[in-house]
């Protein structure tokens, strides 16, 4: 995930006629949006090693299922 870059914005936010601290505060609080709840996020391994431990426990328990079943007579 790339950083959003505050001081780009805030040149652009200047650049389209808005006055320079108004502009650094527009760009702080855009900062602030991109990065909040980025830590709740999963990524891509999160997910593989998710769907690992549940194919692991799928595999257990259907293992488990067929044993039961084998001993009920």
């Amino acid at each position: 995930m790339t950083a959003f870059d505050s001081l780009a914005a805030a040149e652009t936010l200047e650049n389209a006629g808005l006055d320079p601290k108004h502009a650094k505060t527009h760009a702080a609080l855009l900062r602030d949006a991109a990065s909040a709840g980025r830590d709740d996020m999963a990524t891509k391994r999160d997910l593989a090693e998710l769907k690992a431990d549940m194919t692991w426990r799928l595999i257990l328990i259907a293992g488990v299922i067929i044993a039961a079943v084998k001993l009920i007579p």
